[in-house]
């Protein structure tokens, strides 16, 4: 984004329909009436600039990968006869020349001045027909929704109506009625196309349900999304963003990763100096490397990033497995007598990739063995930087490295992989651990070598295996090695290499197997991604649900009500912590639902808000030997929902675990939680979209973090009381990211699990934080949060990679 102002959002006055209002940031110049211009034709309009600014703006923004403290809001005076005018034109004077930031045809203001402000947010489909559809409507009065088939005939919906207060900062003339949110259910008709009409103090909006319009997850189609964002956005962000989600490529990451390396690149001068230094400890590394009829143009790239290590004291271990009469044999013994590091181990049969590698392993030496592919780069310091680690800790056992790729002709490196620290569960969703990978010699004689019935996901297998045993795992967050690769292909067929997708699960398998955890290993979301259901045992232990509630009782309705018929669960019970309601509907509701539901019990708790104290006082009155902490705004979306969180919960080396949660519009609200996003902590890939990957597809993985949100967290009991509670002098900010490093602190696991997924209406309960008492208190505890750990702080997340940016939520490279 440049100095001028963004648009975000451009809509009519909810009130006065000659005042057209443009929503937006800029990061340039501070945005007033006296450098904008607006024009119909050429005649000037009067202009109004207002702003809003503080935390919420700030969150609403980082969502969207921005780091924004202040929104600007432009309202346009309009003339009355629009019709007769050809458009709109909006400028910003910015060095004495105005820039246009904004233009629409009169036509398409006309259309707009007669329409509702109105957004569906998600749609989908149940067995038998049953279409739901949720969104908004913005108007100053109630607004009335109906459902026609394509012929105009009424269908007959069920639509309930309620808040929406996360839209008030868009409409901050004050006039948004109380019920802008509204969820209606109808039974799909034959000729399946279905018009909802929206209507409101004389304007009407119409939006069409298609035949294919409950995508993945209930979502609205991908056509629909698709214009949307191309209206919003213009034709060439909009081919941008189909090839992102097509290809499933960042597309801004490729185009800055050139520049970021030419940043970063190691300079001549520090690699001199890394050739003087003289390390206390200079272990011999022995690269093995197997060979099969590799182009001898590679074959000898390959070796000559070898050596040009800044570390020397290597060996080079080739095993040619390309069988008798190799076309390899004279440029191997060529660069034999030209080097004595490099050592070759010759068969007269043709061998398979775990085999080949074995016997590179049996004239290896080293005290270390590093492992590469025969066509692939090393950077001239990767050595280097892993004998400066075994220095600075000679406990490692196991050390691995970021990678990226490299174009055929070696020219251009893209797609890097800028890795976790170690991560089991992650490494157990998918391979992220691959190259470089190096052992210690020990190590890989206790655990032996590579297994052929591992045969296409060998490495996976490995790595699994050295992983269980190593007393220390060290990851260098630097790009050391270059993996070759065709940039603009799709790679092979992923169908073709079935067998190394079945054998990477069952060596995930086994993994589980060796460490007698019971546990079933299917394939995920995409192949070479592996989802873990751990096996719960036939006595169901209690799962003890505490929900906080001041009132909203419609929202607390559905939250219990998704998991008493969404849940197949048999043993839980419900403590719902009544805080200081007033509404006598509310008390009635709670008699209501012990009355009906014996597993339902209220307990009051009168002191002031205070999130952590509820929580804690919620636990005094539990049952179970697992707790869920959960939001009263939330509601369960998939029936395994509990189990998913028991699973991962049950294990001894699990403390606590978390969800994947949507705001209402089915873009991510949670994946997770960074410490250090935001200047403290926040949500990864908050704003992205439901069917976003994520950075390696980290969305749709379960992994090891630092924190997830209590909106909703599973904790072992035992550890809650070891960890001791939420800490109540964090009343309403950090208290749950504080926990979780607490469980950390204990040496136990917080994994994030995606399969469990849940909507997530924030604020709805609260509000927002929006008065100067709840600034100053928030700033006081996030003072205290950071008083409180300084070291993450300062060294980083560990399950965050440093050569990526903080000010953005979606794992962007740092600039």
């Amino acid at each position: 984004m440049d100095r001028l102002f963004n648009v975000q959002i451009a809509r009519f006055h909810l009130e006065h329909r000659d005042c057209y209002v443009l929503q937006g940031i800029c990061e340039g110049d501070e945005i007033t009436g006296k450098n904008i211009f607006a024009y119909m034709d050429r005649e000037r309009l009067p202009v109004k600039v207002t702003d809003l600014s503080g935390i919420e703006v700030r969150k609403k923004y980082l969502a969207k990968g921005l780091e924004i403290d202040r929104e600007y809001f432009i309202w346009i005076k309009l003339p009355k006869e629009i019709g007769s005018y050809k458009k709109l034109s909006v400028f910003q004077k910015v060095e004495e020349e105005q820039k246009q930031i904004y233009r629409l045809p009169a036509s398409n203001l006309l259309k707009q001045q007669n329409e509702v402000n109105f957004c569906v947010d998600a749609i989908s489909e149940s067995a038998g027909g049953k279409m739901s559809v949720s969104g908004w409507a913005a108007s100053k009065d109630p607004y009335q929704i109906e459902v026609q088939d394509k012929k105009g005939t009424r269908i007959e919906a069920e639509i309930k109506f309620h808040q929406r207060v996360d839209l008030a900062g868009n409409f901050p003339e004050g006039h948004l009625c109380s019920q802008a949110g509204f969820q209606l259910e109808y039974q799909k008709p034959a000729s399946s196309k279905v018009k909802i009409t929206v209507s409101a103090s004389g304007l009407k909006s119409g939006y069409t349900v298609g035949s294919s319009a409950a995508g993945k997850a209930g979502q609205p189609s991908y056509f629909t999304k698709g214009m949307a964002y191309l209206k919003r956005n213009g034709l060439e962000r909009a081919i941008k963003r189909t090839i992102e989600k097509v290809m499933r490529v960042d597309l801004h990451i490729e185009e800055n990763y050139g520049k970021w390396r030419k940043k970063h690149f190691i300079s001549r001068e520090e690699l001199e100096e890394q050739r003087r230094t003289k390390f206390e400890r200079r272990p011999l590394i022995s690269i093995v490397v197997p060979l099969y009829k590799t182009p001898i143009p590679y074959l000898k790239e390959f070796v000559e990033s070898i050596q040009n290590q800044t570390y020397e004291n290597f060996e080079l271990c080739f095993s040619d497995g390309s069988g008798e009469d190799s076309p390899l044999t004279d440029t191997l013994n060529e660069l034999q007598k030209k080097d004595s590091r490099i050592k070759v181990i010759y068969t007269k049969r043709q061998m398979q990739i775990s085999e080949n590698t074995n016997c590179a392993i049996q004239i290896a030496t080293g005290n270390y063995i590093a492992f590469a592919d025969h066509d692939d780069l090393l950077a001239p310091n990767a050595l280097f930087e892993c004998v400066k680690a075994v220095n600075e800790n000679p406990r490692i056992d196991v050390l691995y490295t970021d990678e990226d790729k490299i174009t055929m002709n070696g020219k251009e490196y893209f797609q890097p992989h800028f890795k976790s620290d170690f991560n089991i569960d992650l490494l157990c969703s998918m391979n992220y651990i691959s190259h470089l990978f190096v052992v210690k010699k020990e190590l890989l004689k206790q655990v032996g070598c590579l297994r052929q019935e591992f045969d296409g996901a060998q490495d996976y297998d490995f790595i699994l295996r050295c992983v269980e045993q190593a007393k220390e795992i060290c990851h260098i967050p630097k790009a050391l090695y270059h993996w070759r690769a065709h940039k603009d292909s799709t790679a092979e067929n992923p169908e073709s290499k079935l067998y190394a997708f079945e054998a990477g699960k069952r060596a995930v398998q086994a993994h589980y197997d060796r460490l007698g955890i019971e546990a079933v290993v299917t394939n995920g979301e995409y192949l070479g991604l592996y989802k873990t259901r751990f096996v719960i045992p036939n006595e169901k232990p209690l799962i003890s649900i505490i929900i906080p509630n001041k009132d909203h009782s419609a929202d607390l309705d559905k939250c219990v009500q998704s998991i008493l018929t969404k849940s197949a669960y048999p043993n839980i019970e419900f403590i719902i912590v009544e805080n200081n309601s007033t509404e006598k509907e509310t008390f009635a509701y709670y008699s209501k639902l012990e009355a009906e539901h014996p597993c339902v019990h209220v307990v009051c708790w009168k002191d002031v808000f205070n999130y952590s104290g509820i929580n804690n006082f919620g636990v005094r009155h539990a049952k179970g030997d697992y707790l869920l902490f959960l939001n009263n705004d939330t509601e369960i979306i998939n029936n395994g929902c509990l189990e998913e969180m028991l699973g991962y919960c049950m294990r001894p080396d699990v403390g606590a675990v978390g969800a994947r949660l949507y705001f209402e519009d089915n873009t991510i609200q949670h994946a997770g939680v960074i410490i250090g996003f935001g200047g403290i902590a926040g949500h990864a890939f908050i704003g992205s979209m439901r069917e976003d990957n994520g950075y390696f597809s980290r969305i749709i993985c379960a992994a090891d973090l630092s924190a997830v949100t209590a909106a909703c967290m599973m904790v072992k009991r035992s550890v809650f009381e070891e960890a001791g509670g939420f800490d109540e002098s964090l009343q309403v900010a950090f208290n749950d990211i504080d926990f979780c490093l607490k469980i950390r602190a204990l040496g136990k696991l917080v994994v994030y699990n995606p399969y469990a997924e849940l909507y997530h209406y924030e604020s709805k309960s609260r509000g927002y934080e929006d008065t100067p008492d709840k600034v100053q208190r928030f700033n006081r505890e996030a003072n205290r949060f950071l008083a409180k750990w300084p070291d993450i702080l300062e060294k980083g997340d560990p399950y965050y990679n440093v050569n990526l940016s903080l000010d953005k939520a979606d794992f962007s490279l740092k600039v």
